[in-house]
């Protein structure tokens, strides 16, 4: 079973107002770049994966953490969720097109970042 939301499109010509608190655009925003939501984006770019294996690929996230903000991305389209049935169940979270859209540019900054660090500044 896979989860996952899609948002509605604006009508040709609007815009949403992102400076507006009630606007739903600030809040995909906010997620996509909330201190964890970057990190998933970019940690299942190349590939889907298990729960464990994103906790495991994101050093310093707690579960709990891992947990809201991937519900969170889930709800606003940018991530999918599959669950299997079996005991226990095994959950896998990969982007959705608009995930991919979003995180591609998130994705050339790191790697801009990355590349201009000399390798003393590497962690």
């Amino acid at each position: 079973m896979v989860e996952g939301v899609q948002r509605r499109q604006v009508e040709p010509g609007r815009r949403y107002d992102v400076f507006h608190t009630d606007c739903v655009a600030r809040d995909v925003v906010d997620h996509v770049t909330s201190r964890w939501g970057v990190w998933v984006l970019i940690s299942l770019r190349s590939n889907s994966l298990r729960f464990y294996e994103l906790r495991e690929s994101i050093q310093g996230i707690s579960e709990k953490m891992l947990a809201q903000t991937l519900r969170a991305l889930v709800q606003d389209g940018l991530v999918w969720r599959e669950v299997e049935p079996t005991t226990p169940p095994q959950v896998t979270y990969g982007l959705t097109e608009f995930g991919r859209d979003v995180g591609e540019p998130l994705t050339e900054l790191f790697d801009r970042i990355t590349r201009r660090l000399s390798p003393r500044d590497a962690g």
